[in-house]
């Protein structure tokens, strides 16, 4: 008499009656054998398919229930990077097909597919529709080849929605989704990990789980804040730990019999899809293998049964109204107002000695100025941090500093750290940049952040006056914060400078302002194209201080352009010893042609020199 193996059930069944193990890390695996972490380990599926079946096979002999295919970063902005995005359904194909032919009819196949590695709108500047796209391409591909697909190592609980949005626009297999968060639970973004899990369960995932992570302590952590919010199958697949490098070789701090104990902890408090993340081998999953099956059989034995489908959905915020713009500050009282506001650029010293800028900005409020404009570390230079500037200038005169804020420097999470800070300080007026790479700076071989750019900051701004954080979390009160963004009018691709403006109105931005201005029919031409509901111009106004300031703009400076008639004028001033005076009539004449025609003037102190400043304020304020 033959007995025969009875048919495996499909994954969806599986997740509903069963502790499903999955496989541990492809990526550590495939570093081990020589890919480094900075390539693309998606194209060892046409390079070194061996190696590739090799991983395969070995968590299948630790008793995997499930393994990934290769294709955690197999997207278009992803393999983008490495210039591979052509290669996309061929990497895909050929992952799907090693893990199918490694799994044969013993194991589920589960596409995996992570974040594209881009930021999405509003921080971002990818459309939602775009990224559904582009998951829907990357699982339109897979789906033949596997029983379900695991979206995993998602920081956005947006970008993961629009995952799961988009494998389901392809077919309808199962979706193990999978968010990251840190040690204290939340997501980069600012997130608790109940309101991500509500949010990937109303989505339509069928298991949410977490991954990644500082390692199982975390993970764990996140799952009992989400049990008692969702009642779907709940899936774990942490780090080994913290990595460290000793010697060159990245080692990781959890043994086996750690992963053991915190396996049987998950399923302890009802977790039911467990795996492993980055640094788990074989023999991480091979523990896990055990604990799982011992609590298969108490399962069996008890009766108890796995998480029913059921959700209680969580919409995000919508935060509150804003505080008018004229109760924000006295800036923008004066924005409000209608009349005429001048603010002028002062920058902080490279010492600790402050003493010239109090004196500077004292002299400028004398005269009508609205705000001391304090630049974030311009030119990627190394000076007097502006924040810690503005609030000395805060305490010891009378005039409102405008802060620089820009993404060069600070992650997200240093953003928005910096950002409730400088409310906490009472600095309520910020400009909102970009910022100037390290390699036009002092020190050019330092790396730079960059995690968005100037326009997704202005929306994370608008959401902190709003009372909600980068994860769209209630605050409890809301910042009221005055801020603009910058406007660049000579712009090479004008175009797209004003898309990049309709963007910026859109956040809400309350003001701009423009590179220096040298040619007032360019702003006054740029103007008749703005988009509705653009907020007040502040003109950029910079009298030059000799020929080699204005080459210098000209040539070295991004976005600013001289036309070719005031450079004559400067070389022929440098040549008569009065380059200055020069400098300053130029200054002049712009301000008188465009005075009431624009809602104010940002004028610059070259090397802190107030004196032309002064003189350009009286101008305006004597003809307003």
């Amino acid at each position: 008499m033959t007995t025969s193996t009875p048919p495996r059930p499909d994954l969806q069944t599986a997740l509903e009656s069963c502790i499903l193990v999955l496989d541990g890390a492809m990526g550590t695996q495939l570093h081990e054998r020589g890919i480094a972490f900075n390539s693309s380990f998606e194209t060892a599926n046409v390079d070194k398919p061996n190696w590739v079946k090799e991983v395969h096979q070995s968590f299948l002999q630790a008793g995997a229930d499930a393994i990934l295919t290769n294709t955690f970063g197999a997207n278009r902005y992803r393999l983008g990077r490495h210039q591979l995005a052509d290669r996309l359904p061929e990497l895909l194909e050929a992952g799907g097909t090693l893990a199918r032919e490694c799994a044969a009819e013993q194991a589920f196949v589960i596409g995996s597919l992570g974040p594209l590695g881009v930021e999405l709108e509003p921080i971002g500047r990818l459309e939602g529709a775009e990224a559904r796209a582009a998951f829907a391409e990357s699982a339109r591909i897979l789906a033949p080849l596997v029983d379900g697909f695991s979206l995993e190592t998602f920081d956005n609980i947006a970008e993961l929605e629009q995952a799961i949005r988009g494998v389901r626009e392809v077919c309808d297999l199962p979706i193990l989704a999978f968010l990251t968060v840190g040690d204290d639970t939340r997501t980069q973004h600012g997130a608790t990990a109940a309101s991500v899990a509500m949010r990937a369960a109303a989505a339509g995932a069928d298991m949410v789980g977490f991954n990644c992570s500082s390692g199982p302590r975390v993970v764990l952590d996140a799952i009992r804040q989400a049990s008692q919010e969702i009642d779907l199958p709940l899936g774990a697949k942490p780090n080994a730990g913290m990595p460290r490098e000793v010697d060159g070789r990245i080692f990781y701090e959890n043994d086996p019999d750690y992963f053991a104990r915190f396996a049987r902890r998950f399923l302890q408090v009802g977790g039911q899809v467990i795996g492993g993340c980055c640094g788990t081998t074989p023999e991480h999953i091979r523990a896990i293998t055990r604990a799982a099956r011992a609590g298969q059989q108490h399962m069996l034995h008890t009766g108890s049964h796995p998480h029913q489908v059921t959700v209680k959905p969580k919409q995000p915020s919508a935060g509150i109204e804003p505080v008018p713009l004229k109760r924000r500050s006295a800036f923008g009282s004066a924005l409000a107002s209608g009349r005429t506001v001048v603010s002028v650029e002062l920058v902080p010293p490279r010492s600790t000695d402050t003493s010239k800028l109090i004196h500077a900005a004292r002299e400028l409020h004398v005269v009508g100025v609205d705000a001391v404009n304090l630049p974030d570390g311009p030119r990627a230079s190394a000076r007097l941090s502006n924040m810690a500037t503005a609030t000395i200038l805060l305490r010891e005169t009378r005039i409102e500093p405008l802060l620089h804020f820009c993404c060069r420097d600070r992650n997200l999470l240093g953003m928005q750290s910096d950002l409730l800070g400088a409310a906490a300080l009472g600095l309520h007026n910020l400009l909102v940049i970009t910022g100037d790479p390290p390699y036009q700076g002092d020190y050019p071989d330092l790396t730079a952040v960059f995690d968005v750019d100037a326009i997704g900051l202005c929306n994370i701004v608008a959401n902190l006056n709003r009372g909600l954080d980068l994860g769209g979390n209630p605050l409890g009160s809301p910042t009221t914060f005055c801020f603009g963004g910058a406007l660049n009018h000579t712009a090479m691709d004008i175009e797209r400078e004003l898309e990049r403006l309709k963007w910026k109105v859109e956040s809400g931005v309350n003001y701009l302002i423009t590179q220096p201005v040298f040619d007032a029919a360019s702003l006054l031409d740029m103007k008749a194209h703005f988009p509705d509901g653009t907020p007040p111009v502040l003109a950029g106004i910079w009298p030059l201080r000799s020929l080699r300031n204005a080459e210098f703009l000209h040539s070295e400076v991004p976005g600013v352009r001289l036309p070719q008639d005031v450079l004559d004028r400067m070389r022929k001033a440098e040549d008569a010893g009065r380059a200055a005076e020069e400098g300053l009539i130029i200054a002049t004449e712009t301000v008188q042609q465009l005075h009431g025609k624009v809602a104010g003037f940002q004028v610059a102190a070259p090397f802190n020199k107030v004196e032309p400043a002064l003189e350009l304020t009286e101008l305006i304020r004597a003809s307003d």
